[in-house]
């Protein structure tokens, strides 16, 4: 076991509860000690729901431990029926509850409660969160979900769409972006799960023609059982940017027999990666780390769409290793699969990226190194579950895509022009008002800091820059600092400089220009 200040993950009964509570009718009974229920911020701070999780803790304390915490949870669950009267219930214990081994799961069964009761065995000291939300998943799927009972489809094709989740990233309007895709296919919606759904909804899940795999952490061992059990083909193309979106249609078509044809003008995102204020992105160095899902979509569109060098990718999902192995093969790169977020810093540090597409942890990383960032995956904060309608899905979710991880490249260059200009009395709040002969009172005058842009910091290795150079280096353009910063570093290693001056800085520019 590792001490950790951060984790992009937390036990598996978190994953458990991220589905009890996307879902309505459905309550969670964990056998917890008293410190447990701190998950309960994650979705009432973090994501701002208006309720509290469906969860009723046992909250044992250090006294109870001689006495009879299995009684103490009988006791819960037969009042959190009682309360709340749900369709279902699933049972299971903390980390720490699971040290005790009462059963859960046994004691729950001998209640005899007039509700179907599905017990969850969470390892959790050899798995984590998103695999906790896989399992809990698919044990209500095979629990309650029943086959169709008529034999043949009537009407327009329908398939479900699985995976989406509370405390997932831009789940909500991802749901909705796709199913208007399907709309405009001729293809309905049968039932969305976990998110919105109900016990009832999962046992109609069987009434589809297929399912649709939205995020396979979540979704993937669930649709694995339908289609063995039910017969129930599955999409797999997760349409996240304009080619796997269009790759998502022409999935949907062939297995629901409609037609492929679907205008994407919609999005903004092929145009504008082609435009004259865009060309300066390209061959801009990108680092990549989150979920697999995202990390993976992420990849692809920085490459093929944006035009971006890939230059690190990397996930903290275990799972799906080979996956990000294999993606990270076809660009040359090797792949960093960890949950230490140190591991991740490191890497960073040494690649020195232009940009980089991350989880929280990683925005965090970027702002000490002075690099820009924008979040792809969870684990997220609160800016990430904005009010707007903000897909990462289908070619609404393109242009967000575009907009999110151009800006903060944008706004670098804004930076830097009003760093350029500041002696200009346009940029200069010193000067006063072009309106009038007004000046700044010396204490607001006081108080403007000049802007300072920050570069990330010189790594140990063949070469070392000194103080003057590293501030020299600073004035160049954020856009083309990166390659100024190695193409000098190349120059003075070819020449076997150990310390990099502004001499050598300027005699790289000569030879590099000629």
């Amino acid at each position: 076991m590792q001490l950790t200040l951060w984790t992009y993950e937390g036990p598996p009964h978190v994953g458990a509860m991220r589905i009890a509570t996307a879902m309505e009718g459905l309550h969670y009974v964990l056998h917890a000690p008293q410190g447990d229920t701190y998950a309960d911020l994650l979705f009432t701070m973090i994501e701002r729901r208006d309720r509290r999780p469906p969860v009723t803790y046992t909250t044992f304390q250090a006294r109870d431990l001689g006495g009879d915490t299995a009684g103490l949870f009988q006791e819960a669950c037969r009042s959190a029926y009682e309360r709340f009267k749900p369709e279902a219930m699933i049972v299971g214990a903390s980390c720490t509850a699971e040290l005790i081994q009462d059963d859960p799961g046994g004691l729950a069964a001998r209640l005899g409660l007039p509700i179907p009761v599905i017990p969850l065995e969470l390892p959790a000291y050899q798995k984590k969160e998103n695999w906790g939300a896989g399992e809990t998943f698919y044990r209500l799927v095979r629990a309650l979900a029943r086959p169709r009972e008529t034999a043949t489809s009537i009407g327009r094709p329908r398939c479900n769409l699985l995976g989406p989740t509370a405390l997932g990233f831009r789940h909500r309007d991802d749901v909705m972006e796709v199913t208007r895709i399907l709309a405009a296919l001729g293809v309905d919606v049968n039932v969305v799960a976990p998110l919105g759904a109900r016990p009832s909804d999962i046992a109609r899940l069987g009434d589809a023609d297929f399912n649709v795999v939205l995020y396979p952490e979540v979704a993937e061992p669930a649709a694995r059982y339908l289609e063995k059990t039910f017969g129930q083909p599955a999409v797999r193309t997760v349409p996240i940017g304009v080619g796997a979106t269009r790759d998502f249609i022409a999935e949907v078509a062939r297995i629901a027999g409609v037609s492929p044809v679907l205008a994407d003008a919609a999005s903004r995102l092929p145009w504008y990666s082609r435009s004259v204020d865009s060309t300066y992105l390209t061959g801009k160095r990108v680092y990549v780390f989150g979920d697999a899902t995202h990390a993976l979509a992420a990849a692809r569109v920085a490459t093929s769409e944006l035009a971006f060098d890939l230059v690190g990718l990397g996930t903290y999902s275990r799972e799906f290793g080979r996956e990000i192995r294999a993606e990270a093969a076809r660009h040359g790169i090797e792949a960093l699969v960890t949950d230490d977020y140190l591991d991740v810093e490191a890497e960073i540090s040494a690649l020195r990226p232009e940009l980089i597409l991350g989880t929280q942890m990683e925005r965090h990383i970027a702002k000490r190194l002075g690099i820009p960032c924008a979040v792809i995956s969870a684990p997220i904060h609160v800016q990430d579950f904005p009010a707007r309608h903000s897909p990462q899905m289908g070619f609404e979710g393109a242009n967000v895509l575009f907009d999110t991880w151009v800006h903060p490249l944008m706004m670098g260059l804004e930076e830097h022009l009003l760093h350029m200009f500041r002696g200009d009395f346009e940029f200069n709040d010193r000067t006063g008002s072009h309106l009038g002969k007004t000046h700044m009172p010396a204490a607001a005058e006081a108080a403007v800091a000049e802007p300072v842009l920050a570069s990330p910091p010189s790594q140990p290795g063949p070469t070392a820059w000194d103080a003057v150079a590293e501030q020299e280096l600073r004035k160049i353009p954020f856009f083309v600092r990166g390659k100024a910063r190695r193409n000098t570093e190349r120059f003075a290693l070819e020449r076997g400089i150990t310390t990099i001056t502004l001499d050598t800085l300027y005699d790289a520019k000569a030879h590099f220009g000629r």
